[in-house]
């Protein structure tokens, strides 16, 4: 009886063993199938200029094989126009103005919540390489930060600009970073480059764009000078797309692809006039290409809105966690298997101080665009950046001859209309307002409705001060002023008082 005791005791305790063991791997194993993240970012990149997208001559050949190893969305919008913002807002699932960091330079609030600290608590590695633009608050959220500044520099406590080493595209550490990830935990990378933002540089490329391969939209005066301009854009997204094929390919060297998710957007438009800085889809549309080889169909297109808002709600739900209750944005991930499903009727987005004032609103659906300009007073002056380029500088010298047509004018008007209503699908470049149109005041009033309830129930009003632009609207020279980081009521006060009228 004994023996038997022993050996009844003895294989139940195997059995005890043996479940334990195999429960602890069932509880593990939703772990392992958590999908890597790889966000890339490009800095001042149209929407359209790839071959992705359509584009004839740049030379983007692993953006395209991007595209054709997963899905295209062709109706992927930004929050807003303006570097920082357009990050702040993604990282926090907030619209810019309710980031307390809707000003271009304002650092992110350590209050805020961001979805990489989930994603950290929950077991995954987080790590950032290249331009970081979000405030030094939050970078203990990631386990690992290779910030390379804003424009490939790092300011001195004095303000001294100092180059930091590598070709200034901002993602030399992009594969040094994926190397160093653990091998025992899923991975999040937020992959920021600083191409293809100004300045530009001569011989970047082994085969630099030609003039002929430039092509403008009807906003931009056709010039040597200009065509020029566009030629070291074009040669920086090359740049660009080089370092986007290096990580793709140490993915594969890996053995993670398969289960790994490749999200790759720009933080707003061009850096040109009209583009960047406006609430025309050439400010706001984005390139979003989503490869995961485990769940979607590749070289599929789904042309169904979506906003940069919804990134944070969805990259927690493919890590099989909850969205957080203060996210504004809706998850967009049931898009990736079904391109005919519909998460969102419109997309809103903003416009606040960027080197000069300004409040435009705008709510685009798949067939218009409704854009409000609060500040009618002020013309559409493009970023501080956009002077420095020949694009501008040519408009200008053509300008005063008066040889540029309405649509090359738009940057200068001043009073703007307090309404702008397009026809995105019949008039892809919004150059036709149609706001006093009498056959679209029932669309016009139906999206100025829409405009009004996003307001109300986000929160978004008027600040209670104008901020003073930071540079001339007519040379682009600096008036020496710098805000940053938020300055109180008080402050705001002094400096107004302070500037010139």
């Amino acid at each position: 009886m004994r023996k038997s005791h022993l050996l009844l005791l003895l294989i139940s305790s195997l059995l005890w063993v043996c479940s334990c063991t195999e429960k602890k791997k069932e509880e593990a194993k939703p772990a392992q199938e958590r999908p890597n993240i790889v966000f890339i970012i490009a800095d001042d990149m149209a929407w359209d200029d790839s071959g992705a997208y359509g584009h004839p001559n740049i030379q983007t050949p692993n953006i395209d094989q991007l595209a054709k190893d997963g899905m295209r969305f062709d109706n992927a919008f930004l929050t807003t126009s303006s570097c920082s913002p357009s990050r702040t807002s993604i990282i926090t699932g907030l619209y810019p103005h309710n980031t307390d960091a809707e000003q271009l330079h304002w650092p992110l609030p350590t209050s805020k919540i961001t979805f990489v600290e989930q994603l950290k608590k929950s077991g995954y590695w987080t790590a950032q390489a290249g331009k970081w633009h979000l405030g030094d608050s939050i970078k203990t959220r990631f386990d690992l930060v290779k910030d390379v500044g804003t424009h490939g520099f790092q300011l001195s406590p004095t303000g001294e600009k100092t180059k930091q080493k590598g070709d200034g595209s901002g993602c030399e550490e992009w594969v040094p970073v994926l190397k160093q990830r653990p091998q025992d935990h899923p991975f999040f990378l937020w992959l920021a480059a600083v191409d293809p933002h100004r300045p530009y540089d001569d011989d970047i490329i082994a085969n630099p764009h030609a003039l002929k391969d430039v092509v403008l939209p009807p906003y931009f005066p056709d010039t040597k000078e200009v065509r020029e301009d566009f030629v070291h854009y074009y040669n920086e997204i090359t740049r660009l797309d080089n370092y986007v094929g290096q990580v793709v390919a140490e993915l594969d060297r890996q053995g993670v692809s398969d289960n790994t998710i490749i999200l790759f957007i720009s933080d707003n438009g061009r850096p040109f006039p009209r583009d960047k800085t406006t609430l025309y889809d050439s400010g706001i549309k984005t390139p979003w290409i989503v490869k995961w080889p485990k769940k979607v169909e590749a070289n599929s297109v789904n042309t169904k809105l979506v906003s940069a808002i919804d990134i944070a709600p969805t990259f927690l739900k493919l890590a099989g966690l909850e969205a957080l209750p203060s996210f504004e944005g809706k998850d967009f991930s049931p898009l990736l298997e079904d391109p005919k499903a519909k998460i969102r009727d419109l997309v809103y987005a903003e416009d606040h101080w960027h080197d000069y004032e300004d409040y435009t609103r705008a709510v685009r659906t798949e067939e218009f665009k409704y854009i409000r300009n609060f500040y009618t007073d002020l013309p559409n002056t493009p970023s501080a950046d956009a002077f420095v380029g020949g694009t501008f500088q040519s408009m200008r010298e053509l300008k005063k001859k008066g040889e540029l047509n309405e649509a090359q004018l738009a940057c200068f008007v001043s009073p703007r209309p307090s309404e702008e209503l397009y026809d995105v699908v019949n008039d892809p470049y919004e150059l036709k307002n149609l706001a006093e149109d009498h056959d679209h005041q029932k669309t016009l009033k139906t999206l100025r409705s829409e405009m009004n309830r996003i307001r109300k129930t986000s929160k978004d009003s008027l600040p209670d001060f104008r901020t003073p632009d930071e540079f001339d609207r007519e040379t682009g020279k600096s008036n020496a002023f710098r805000k940053r980081p938020r300055p109180s009521k008080v402050e705001m006060e002094k400096i107004i008082r302070a500037m010139p009228h």
